[in-house]
């Protein structure tokens, strides 16, 4: 399965590529923003997206409906240090199908990936 990270913090994309690679993920993107996210979605055609809510250019929430325009059968974790419940409701009212908050481990991280996967796979 292919997968796009998004996220402004190039520490957190390479911790999401290393754990979910290692995972057996293909990390076909790694996006900084909402715009640039939008574009590796519609080249790579990723089937699972980890998206970050607070970034630039195009926050997350934008980011979303977007990407489930191109892609509207991917799978959406949000990752994101945004504990708010309002925020997290409004990410998954537009799409997404989980959410992680920041700080995360990689076991958290790897369960939440696999829950949204077994979904795809029986849904």
């Amino acid at each position: 399965m292919k997968l796009l990270i998004v996220d402004d913090s190039n520490i957190i994309r390479s911790k999401i590529a290393r754990a979910l690679g290692a995972y057996g993920l293909e990390v076909v993107g790694l996006a900084a923003n909402g715009k640039d996210a939008v574009a590796r979605a519609a080249a790579t055609r990723p089937d699972v997206v980890t998206m970050d809510l607070t970034m630039p250019e195009m926050d997350g929430i934008e980011c979303i409906r977007e990407i489930r325009k191109l892609r509207p059968k991917v799978q959406i974790l949000v990752v994101s240090a945004l504990a708010d419940k309002a925020t997290a409701i409004q990410a998954l009212k537009e799409g997404a199908q989980g959410f992680l908050c920041k700080p995360f481990t990689e076991q958290e991280l790897t369960e939440a990936i696999g829950e949204l996967i077994e979904e795809a796979q029986n849904g």
